[in-house]
C-alpha cells in the first residue's frame, strides 16, 4: 500500500535556498542529546542546471555500519561527478547518536531501521524516522541506502530491493552488482517505506561494522554512478559486470553443535549443494561436525568469528537459480583488474579458510 508523503523541493531547505548548477553543505535538525543541545546531521545537496530526478544516499542508518559514510565522502570529494540534471543529496551519517557512539541502536535501544515512516509524537527512534521521512525522502525520487553486515559478520556486496517494482528493479539491475537479492524488507525498514511512499529505493549490503573497506567503497561509488547514468543525470558510461543473478531464496546455515569452525568458503564464493561450508571442531581441532551447502548458492555472507554455540549463524547461501553457470562466473572474476574478483580476495582476509580434509578409515 503506497504511502501519503507531500513532496518538498530539494532546492530549499527551512530558507536555505540551493539553485540549479549550485552545491551546499547543510545541517538537518534531527534530534537532541541528553545536554538539551541540538542534534544536527550533515547533508551534502548538489543540483544539476537542467531539471531532472533526485537521488538521496545515505549511509549508517544502523550507526556502526560505516563502509557507506566513506563512500558518501568519496562521491562528495569526487571532482568528476558533474550532474548534467537532477539533483544529488548525500547523507554519510543517518543515525547520528548511535554513530557517536559506535552503536547499532539509539540510546533507547531502538533500531531506527526498523521505525519507518515514524511519527511525530512517538519514541526517540520513532521522531527521527519522521524527521527523516518527510526532509529527506520527501524531496527525492529514488534512494540508495548503504549497510553493512551486523557486528562479527561480513557481507559479499549485493543490492537487495523489491524487484516487483519495476523501478526498484531498474536501479538495482543498474546499480551493478552481480547479485541482486529480491526482497521487499522488514517490516518499518527505511527502503521498505520509501517504496510504499512513491520513492524506489535499494540497498546495498556490503563488508563489516567499524570499518570503511577499499573495494566495499568502489563498489558503492561505482554503483552510485551508474545510477546517476542510468537516470540520465551524468554524461558518464556505466561499468556494469557481463553477468547478473537474481537471488530468490536466502538462507542462513547455523551451527548444530557449540566448538570452533574451521571455514572451507569465503564471502562471494560459489557452492554446490552438499559441499562443505565449515568443520567443526573442539578446541584441540577434533572434528564435531560437519555444516554442508543445502544447494547450489553464492555465499552472500558469513561469520567472522569462528566460536560457536549451537544455532548461531555461520554462513548466509543465497540459491542460485536454474541454468547459473558458475564456471562463467568465476571465468569473469579471474579476468585482469575483475572488481568481482578482487572483492572475493579482500573480504577472504577476514576469515581464515582452509582445505576439507576427509576422514580416512583404517584398514
Amino acid at each position: 500500500m503506497k504511502r501519503a508523503l507531500e513532496a518538498k523541493s530539494v532546492g530549499d531547505w527551512d530558507g536555505q535556498r540551493i539553485a540549479p548548477g549550485e552545491a551546499r553543505d547543510i545541517r538537518l535538525a534531527i534530534s537532541e542529546s541528553y545536554s538539551g543541545m541540538t542534534v544536527k546531521i550533515p547533508i551534502h545537496v548538489r543540483r544539476g542546471p537542467q531539471p531532472g530526478p533526485t537521488v538521496f544516499v545515505t549511509a549508517a542508518l544502523h550507526g556502526d555500519e560505516i563502509n557507506g559514510t566513506g563512500a558518501i565522502r568519496q562521491l562528495i570529494q569526487d571532482e568528476h561527478l558533474e550532474l548534467t540534471s537532477g539533483a544529488l543529496v548525500l547523507v554519510p551519517v543517518l543515525n547520528l547518536l548511535g554513530f557517536d557512539r559506535h552503536s547499532r541502536y539509539l540510546p533507547d535501544r531502538r533500531d531506527l531501521n526498523r521505525s519507518f515512516p515514524g511519527s511525530a509524537d512517538g519514541s526517540l527512534a520513532s521522531r527521527m524516522a519522521r524527521t527523516i521521512f518527510d526532509e529527506i525522502v520527501a524531496r527525492g525520487d529514488y534512494g540508495i541506502d548503504f549497510h553493512t553486515a551486523a557486528v562479527r559478520r561480513t557481507n559479499y556486496p549485493n543490492v537487495r530491493g523489491d524487484l516487483s517494482n519495476p523501478e526498484v528493479l531498474r536501479i538495482a539491475e543498474a546499480f551493478g552488482c552481480d547479485f541482486i537479492v529480491n526482497g521487499k524488507g522488514p517490516a518499518g525498514a527505511f527502503r521498505r517505506e520509501a517504496c510504499s511512499a512513491g520513492r524506489p529505493s535499494i540497498i546495498l549490503e556490503g563488508g563489516e561494522v567499524w570499518k570503511v573497506e577499499p573495494a566495499i567503497v568502489e563498489t558503492a561509488v561505482r554503483g552510485v554512478h551508474n545510477v546517476l547514468a542510468e537516470l540520465g543525470m551524468t554524461d558518464q558510461q556505466p561499468e556494469r559486470p557481463d553477468y547478473q543473478v537474481i537471488i530468490e531464496k536466502t538462507k542462513w546455515v547455523r551451527a548444530e553443535r557449540g566448538g570452533f569452525l574451521q571455514f572451507h568458503v569465503q564471502p562471494g564464493e560459489m557452492v554446490e549443494q552438499d559441499q562443505p561450508l565449515a568443520t567443526n571442531t573442539n578446541l584441540l581441532g577434533h572434528e564435531r561436525s560437519v555444516l554442508s551447502a543445502p544447494f547450489d548458492a553464492v555465499v552472500i555472507g558469513m561469520t567472522t568469528l569462528p566460536a560457536v554455540s549451537p544455532g548461531e549463524s555461520v554462513c548466509h547461501l543465497g540459491q542460485l537459480p536454474a541454468g547459473t553457470r558458475p564456471k562463467r562466473i568465476a571465468k569473469h572474476r579471474a579476468a585482469e583488474d575483475s572488481l568481482e574478483g578482487r572483492l572475493v580476495d579482500d573480504l577472504a582476509t577476514n576469515v581464515m579458510v582452509v582445505e576439507r580434509e576427509e576422514e580416512v578409515e583404517g584398514d
